[in-house]
C-alpha cells in the first residue's frame, strides 16, 4: 500500500516539477522577448529632449517651471502595432522596471491579464487598459493594470515605491503615444481595497471625483507615500498604476500620478 502511495506521490511530484518547468521557461521566453521589443521599438532614455512645442501656451511653462526635460524614447509605434494592433501607448516609470508597450483589447477587458502581446496565453501579460477609459488619456482616472511578477518584470516593481526615498527621488513617470508624450506627477502610492475604481466612483460626476482626491490625502498607513504639496481636484486628470500585493489577494498596490501637461 505505501509502494503505490510513494509511486502515486511520486507521479504528482513530478507531473508539478514539469508544470513549473514549463511555466519559467515560458516566462522566460516572454521576459526575453520583451527585453528583444525594447530594443528594437523602443529604447531605454540615452538622453533628453526639449519640452515639445505646445498645444496651449501653458503646458510647457508647467514642465519648464518644473525643470522637467522628457526622456528621450525613440518609439516605432508602427513596428509595435505591426506586432500587436492593440497597443496605443508606451509607459515609463523611472525609480521602476517599467518600461513596456501599453494595450487595450477591443472586446475582452481581461484578454492581457492572461495573454502576452505576441497572442500566446499566460505569464506575464501585457500592461493593459480596460474598455471602460478611452485611449487618449482624457478620462477623469485611467487605470493601467499589470501582474506582480516574481521575477520584477510587469508592474512588480511599482512595489520600489513603498521606499520613500525611492518615491521622492523619482516624482514623475511618462505615457509616450503617437501624438504627444504626457508627464505624470506622481503624488500617491500605497495599499487599497481590490475594487474596481471606475465602477466604484462615478469620477465623471466632479464633487465625486473631489472626494475620492480627498480620501487619498487623508490616507495615513504607515506603509502609504503621498506627496501633500501636490494639488489635485477634479479638474485634473489622474492615471492609475495597479498591481496586486503578495499574500494579500483582496488588496492592490496603487501608484497615482496627475497629468501636469494638459
Amino acid at each position: 500500500m505505501w509502494k503505490i502511495l510513494l509511486i502515486i506521490f511520486s507521479i504528482v511530484l513530478i507531473i508539478c516539477l514539469i508544470i513549473i518547468g514549463i511555466q519559467k521557461y515560458q516566462q522566460k521566453k516572454q521576459q526575453e522577448y520583451y527585453e528583444t521589443l525594447l530594443e528594437n521599438a523602443g529604447s531605454q532614455p540615452q538622453a533628453t529632449e526639449e519640452v515639445p512645442e505646445p498645444e496651449t501656451e501653458e503646458a510647457p511653462d508647467i514642465l519648464k517651471s518644473l525643470g522637467i526635460e522628457i526622456p528621450e524614447k525613440d518609439i516605432d509605434f508602427a513596428a509595435l502595432q505591426e506586432e500587436n494592433s492593440d497597443v496605443y501607448a508606451w509607459i515609463y516609470v523611472p525609480g521602476t522596471n517599467v518600461d513596456y508597450p501599453v494595450l487595450q483589447h477591443p472586446e475582452d477587458d481581461t484578454y492581457y491579464l492572461e495573454h502576452n502581446m505576441d497572442g500566446s496565453k499566460g505569464l506575464p501579460g501585457c500592461i493593459y487598459s480596460e474598455s471602460v477609459n478611452t485611449k487618449d488619456f482624457t478620462d477623469p482616472n485611467t487605470v493601467l493594470y499589470g501582474h506582480n511578477m516574481k521575477n520584477g518584470s510587469m508592474f512588480a516593481s511599482l512595489h520600489n515605491f513603498e521606499d520613500q526615498q525611492v518615491f521622492e527621488e523619482n516624482p514623475y513617470f511618462y505615457i509616450y503615444t503617437e501624438d504627444k508624450t504626457y508627464v505624470y506627477e506622481i503624488f500617491a502610492a500605497y495599499k487599497y481595497n481590490a475594487i474596481h475604481l471606475i465602477y466604484n466612483f462615478d469620477l465623471t460626476n466632479p464633487e465625486i471625483f473631489q472626494n475620492y482626491l480627498d480620501q487619498i490625502f487623508e490616507i495615513r498607513d504607515m506603509s502609504a507615500n503621498i506627496r501633500q504639496d501636490v494639488t489635485v481636484n477634479a479638474d485634473n486628470r489622474i492615471v492609475t498604476l495597479s498591481t496586486c500585493v503578495s499574500g494579500e489577494k483582496n488588496m492592490r498596490y496603487l501608484v497615482q500620478g496627475v497629468l501636469l501637461n494638459e
